[in-house]
């Protein structure tokens, strides 16, 4: 996730402390990700930290900065980094940005950027690696091209794996647990509730025409309610248009440490989240 701020005022960075982020700092959490325009719930802020460690920073108590590190295996997902803007300009979202890389070690990073973190992000050594487009509004029922049903989530773990070199079967169980799990031959995605109603993602399929159909599943699921999906292919931006989700806008894949990738027998063609990948 990127860093942004969340609120019209500056106050000098003194006296900050940065603690461990546990789950009695998610309402200061939520009132800097509500200011800065975020549609997270306090339950979306659970999800993420419950696959999570981070740091909060505090000044007179009060909470002005987030930053989480999420581990996936040999991968960490660096997200929900938010400075307070009154603390901006004094190096806090650096502070908060190394204090996560500490807790990542020497896994590969990866994270999403909007233009105001990549400077950042650059001169930390963060390479671009694809753009995700965000795609909402109202759903409409659309017919899947190849049959879709509802299923449990034995095995997902692996096809995600597969996809995305991250072992998330904590994540993914937690998701099912909440949501429900769309299966297709050579593929899968989970609907939740995230936000201002629901969001599709992972979809991980093996080609493209099981990924159309499992986004149209998805959005029969929730047709009429708000649906939101972070696609990673552009490939796939008419068919989610057609569906009722338009562009809104996105942001930039990054990555640092990063080992050569071989071609995966299945790709990650929307994520779970912009935080979560």
């Amino acid at each position: 996730m990127p860093m942004t701020a969340a609120s019209p005022t500056t106050t000098p960075a003194s006296d900050l402390a940065l603690r461990a982020f546990t789950p009695e700092h998610i309402p200061g959490a939520l009132r800097l990700s509500q200011e800065a325009g975020w549609p997270h719930r306090a339950e979306d802020w659970a999800l993420t930290l419950s696959v999570s460690q981070g740091v909060v920073a505090l000044r007179d108590g009060e909470i002005v900065g987030t930053a989480l590190c999420s581990i996936f295996g040999e991968v960490a997902s660096v997200n929900m980094i938010i400075v307070d803007a009154r603390m901006r300009g004094h190096g806090l979202g650096r502070k908060l940005m190394q204090a996560v890389l500490d807790l990542a070690g020497t896994r590969e990073l990866r994270l999403t950027a909007t233009t105001d973190g990549l400077p950042l992000y650059q001169k930390l050594g963060f390479q671009c690696t694809g753009e995700i487009l965000q795609h909402q509004g109202i759903a409409l029922r659309g017919e899947p091209e190849l049959p879709v049903f509802e299923g449990d989530a034995d095995g997902i773990a692996a096809m995600d794996l597969a996809a995305g070199g991250m072992e998330r079967a904590t994540l993914l169980a937690g998701i099912a647990e909440r949501g429900m799990v769309l299966r297709a031959e050579g593929g899968f995605a989970l609907l939740r509730d995230f936000g201002r109603g629901q969001v599709l993602g992972p979809v991980v399929a093996r080609d493209m025409a099981t990924a159309r159909a499992l986004l149209s599943a998805g959005a029969t699921r929730a047709a009429g309610g708000f649906l939101r999906v972070d696609l990673t292919d552009p490939a796939l931006a008419d068919h989610a248009t057609g569906l009722g989700l338009v562009h809104v806008g996105g942001g930039t894949a990054m990555a640092k440490g990063a080992a050569p990738a071989c071609a995966p027998v299945f790709k990650t063609y929307a994520l779970a989240s912009q935080a979560l990948g």
